[in-house]
Protein backbone atom coordinates (compact mmCIF):
# COMPACT_ATOMS: atom_id res chain seq x y z
CA UNK A 1 0.00 0.00 0.00
CA UNK A 2 1.37 3.28 -0.66
CA UNK A 3 0.23 7.20 -0.89
CA UNK A 4 0.69 8.43 -4.48
CA UNK A 5 -0.26 11.95 -5.95
CA UNK A 6 -3.06 12.60 -7.94
CA UNK A 7 -2.44 11.74 -11.75
CA UNK A 8 -4.00 11.38 -15.30
CA UNK A 9 -2.76 7.72 -14.70
CA UNK A 10 -4.96 7.08 -12.58
CA UNK A 11 -8.70 8.57 -13.77
CA UNK A 12 -10.33 4.90 -14.83
CA UNK A 13 -9.17 4.13 -10.86
CA UNK A 14 -10.63 7.64 -9.41
CA UNK A 15 -13.50 7.47 -11.45
CA UNK A 16 -14.46 3.75 -10.67
CA UNK A 17 -13.90 5.08 -7.14
CA UNK A 18 -16.32 7.81 -7.04
CA UNK A 19 -18.90 5.55 -8.79
CA UNK A 20 -18.51 3.23 -5.52
CA UNK A 21 -19.85 6.18 -3.54
CA UNK A 22 -22.30 7.09 -5.46
CA UNK A 23 -24.08 3.96 -4.85
CA UNK A 24 -24.41 4.89 -1.41
CA UNK A 25 -25.75 8.07 -1.57
CA UNK A 26 -23.40 8.78 1.66
CA UNK A 27 -21.76 11.98 1.52
CA UNK A 28 -18.05 11.86 0.55
CA UNK A 29 -15.28 12.68 2.63
CA UNK A 30 -12.78 14.49 2.42
CA UNK A 31 -14.01 17.54 0.54
CA UNK A 32 -11.82 17.19 -2.86
CA UNK A 33 -13.82 14.28 -3.66
CA UNK A 34 -16.85 16.53 -4.57
CA UNK A 35 -14.43 18.23 -6.95
CA UNK A 36 -15.78 18.09 -10.82
CA UNK A 37 -13.78 15.77 -13.07
CA UNK A 38 -15.87 16.32 -16.40
CA UNK A 39 -12.65 17.71 -17.28
CA UNK A 40 -10.04 15.17 -15.27
CA UNK A 41 -6.72 17.01 -16.32
CA UNK A 42 -8.06 20.08 -14.67
CA UNK A 43 -9.08 18.71 -12.10
CA UNK A 44 -5.73 16.91 -11.76
CA UNK A 45 -3.88 20.18 -12.16
CA UNK A 46 -6.18 21.83 -9.75
CA UNK A 47 -5.28 18.90 -6.90
CA UNK A 48 -1.66 20.19 -7.75
CA UNK A 49 -2.27 23.47 -7.51
CA UNK A 50 -3.65 23.59 -3.90
CA UNK A 51 -0.53 23.20 -2.52
CA UNK A 52 0.77 26.21 -3.46
CA UNK A 53 -2.17 28.55 -3.67
CA UNK A 54 -4.84 28.54 -1.67
CA UNK A 55 -8.53 29.63 -2.71
CA UNK A 56 -10.27 32.49 -0.73
CA UNK A 57 -11.21 30.92 2.66
CA UNK A 58 -8.79 27.59 2.16
CA UNK A 59 -5.32 26.80 3.22
CA UNK A 60 -2.83 25.35 0.74
CA UNK A 61 -3.13 21.15 0.90
CA UNK A 62 -2.22 18.48 -0.65
CA UNK A 63 -4.42 15.23 -1.43
CA UNK A 64 -2.92 11.80 -1.89
CA UNK A 65 -4.41 8.84 -3.27
CA UNK A 66 -4.31 5.03 -1.43
CA UNK A 67 -3.36 2.29 -3.87
CA UNK A 68 -3.61 -0.97 -2.45
CA UNK A 69 -1.52 -4.00 -4.04
CA UNK A 70 -3.64 -4.19 -7.07
CA UNK A 71 -3.09 -1.13 -8.54
CA UNK A 72 -6.38 -0.13 -6.81
CA UNK A 73 -7.45 3.59 -5.29
CA UNK A 74 -9.01 2.37 -2.20
CA UNK A 75 -9.21 5.76 -0.99
CA UNK A 76 -8.65 9.56 -0.49
CA UNK A 77 -6.89 11.71 1.62
CA UNK A 78 -6.29 15.34 1.91
CA UNK A 79 -3.80 17.12 3.79
CA UNK A 80 -4.24 21.20 4.95
CA UNK A 81 -0.78 22.43 5.61
CA UNK A 82 -1.76 24.71 8.08
CA UNK A 83 -5.00 25.47 10.53
CA UNK A 84 -7.16 28.32 9.79
CA UNK A 85 -10.23 29.43 12.20
CA UNK A 86 -12.41 26.96 10.06
CA UNK A 87 -9.97 24.34 10.63
CA UNK A 88 -9.15 24.45 14.21
CA UNK A 89 -13.11 25.12 14.76
CA UNK A 90 -13.66 21.78 12.19
CA UNK A 91 -11.76 20.67 9.98
CA UNK A 92 -8.25 19.54 11.09
CA UNK A 93 -4.92 19.04 9.45
CA UNK A 94 -6.22 15.66 7.46
CA UNK A 95 -9.25 14.46 6.12
CA UNK A 96 -9.41 11.27 5.11
CA UNK A 97 -12.12 8.54 3.11
CA UNK A 98 -11.74 5.06 2.07
CA UNK A 99 -14.32 3.83 -0.64
CA UNK A 100 -17.38 1.97 0.47
CA UNK A 101 -16.46 -1.90 -1.06
CA UNK A 102 -12.78 -1.76 0.30
CA UNK A 103 -14.03 -1.05 4.18
CA UNK A 104 -13.13 -2.36 7.12
CA UNK A 105 -10.05 -3.84 5.59
CA UNK A 106 -7.38 -1.89 7.88
CA UNK A 107 -7.07 0.90 4.87
CA UNK A 108 -8.45 3.91 6.97
CA UNK A 109 -5.52 3.23 9.78
CA UNK A 110 -3.18 3.19 7.27
CA UNK A 111 -4.19 6.15 4.80
CA UNK A 112 -4.11 8.11 8.22
CA UNK A 113 -1.01 6.84 9.16
CA UNK A 114 0.98 7.49 5.42
CA UNK A 115 -0.97 11.19 5.93
CA UNK A 116 0.93 11.76 9.33
CA UNK A 117 3.98 10.99 7.57
CA UNK A 118 3.08 12.84 5.58
CA UNK A 119 2.24 15.72 7.54
CA UNK A 120 5.26 15.56 9.07
CA UNK A 121 7.59 16.71 6.18
CA UNK A 122 5.41 19.96 5.92
CA UNK A 123 6.65 20.32 9.75
CA UNK A 124 3.55 19.79 11.40
CA UNK A 125 4.25 18.12 14.67
CA UNK A 126 0.76 18.14 16.03
CA UNK A 127 -1.94 17.19 13.88
CA UNK A 128 -5.88 18.12 14.29
CA UNK A 129 -7.62 15.30 13.16
CA UNK A 130 -11.96 15.07 13.42
CA UNK A 131 -14.51 13.19 13.10
CA UNK A 132 -18.62 12.78 12.91
CA UNK A 133 -19.11 11.93 16.53
CA UNK A 134 -21.48 9.21 14.96
CA UNK A 135 -18.75 7.86 12.44
CA UNK A 136 -17.40 5.16 15.13
CA UNK A 137 -15.74 4.26 12.62
CA UNK A 138 -13.39 6.94 11.68
CA UNK A 139 -12.88 7.56 15.68
CA UNK A 140 -11.51 4.15 15.93
CA UNK A 141 -9.03 4.97 13.43
CA UNK A 142 -8.09 8.52 14.83
CA UNK A 143 -7.14 6.39 17.98
CA UNK A 144 -5.43 3.46 16.47
CA UNK A 145 -3.12 6.38 15.23
CA UNK A 146 -2.79 8.09 18.39
CA UNK A 147 -5.39 10.26 18.76
CA UNK A 148 -5.78 11.83 21.92
CA UNK A 149 -9.23 13.09 22.80
CA UNK A 150 -9.95 16.90 22.81
CA UNK A 151 -13.45 18.28 22.80
CA UNK A 152 -16.57 17.52 21.51
CA UNK A 153 -18.11 20.53 19.49
CA UNK A 154 -20.70 21.23 17.17
CA UNK A 155 -19.86 22.32 13.44
CA UNK A 156 -22.00 23.11 10.96
CA UNK A 157 -24.88 21.54 12.87
CA UNK A 158 -22.87 18.45 13.27
CA UNK A 159 -21.53 17.16 16.78
CA UNK A 160 -18.16 16.27 15.97
CA UNK A 161 -15.15 14.87 17.96
CA UNK A 162 -11.44 16.50 17.87
CA UNK A 163 -7.91 14.72 18.43
CA UNK A 164 -4.91 15.70 18.38
CA UNK A 165 -2.19 13.29 17.46
CA UNK A 166 1.33 13.98 18.07
CA UNK A 167 3.99 13.69 15.08
CA UNK A 168 7.42 12.34 16.57
CA UNK A 169 9.99 10.55 14.21
CA UNK A 170 10.28 7.49 16.07
CA UNK A 171 6.65 6.70 15.96
CA UNK A 172 6.53 7.11 12.21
Amino acid sequence: MKLVTPSIKYKTQYLDMLADWEKTGEKVVPFVLRYDTNDFDAFVDKLFEAQTVADEGFVCHSTFWLVNEDDVIVGVSNLRHELNDKLLAGGGHIGFGIRPSYRRRGYATKILELSLIEAQKRGIEKALVTCDKINIPSKKTILKNNGVFWEETLFDGILILKYWIDIKIEDL
